[in-house]
């Protein structure tokens, strides 16, 4: 089968949970204490991705190789106490398989299109800054600390 992104659905979540500890364990090693990422349950997320699933104010889509789930993005077109842009891109992720398959633009095209945005990201996450930026992300100065599999990380925020 050819890759594609589509529209998310309930029936995706245990996907989407697999890719989301896989990704984090690939992605964050630098951030996040190898037994944090070793304990992250797959179950645990599947519960919580039937939640976010069911949000009426999130846009998801999948990408999806020969039919099995190998990256998410959501953004959100509520409100917010920091409604900054029409648009937050809430998370992406890809497995590391797919990086530089054109398969990550596709889906910020997906949940963006090129609208006005912003997101928060791991200060010390070189490669997906990198991606933001030829997006025309760029930071606006603002910084918080926020977890990553239960470890303070530094992150940043990016408006375009």
């Amino acid at each position: 089968m050819i890759a594609d992104v589509r529209p998310a659905r309930a029936a995706d979540a245990r996907g989407i949970a697999q890719v989301h500890v896989q990704a984090w364990q690939e992605s964050y090693p630098h951030l996040v204490p190898s037994e944090a990422l070793a304990g992250a349950s797959v179950d645990q997320r599947e519960r919580r991705w039937d939640e976010i699933l069911a949000r009426p104010d999130l846009d998801i889509f999948v990408a999806t190789d020969g039919g099995s789930i190998v990256g998410f993005a959501s953004a959100n077109t509520g409100g917010g106490a920091e409604r900054l842009r029409d648009r937050e891109l809430e998370s992406i992720y890809l497995l590391a398989a797919q990086y530089g398959s054109g398969l990550g633009q596709r889906l910020i095209d997906a949940v963006l299109g090129d609208a006005p945005a912003f997101l928060w990201v791991a200060d010390d996450n070189p490669r997906a800054r990198a991606f933001y930026s030829r997006n025309g992300f760029i930071p606006d100065g603002a910084t918080k600390t926020g977890p990553v599999a239960g470890t303070p990380v530094t992150q940043v925020r990016l408006v375009r």
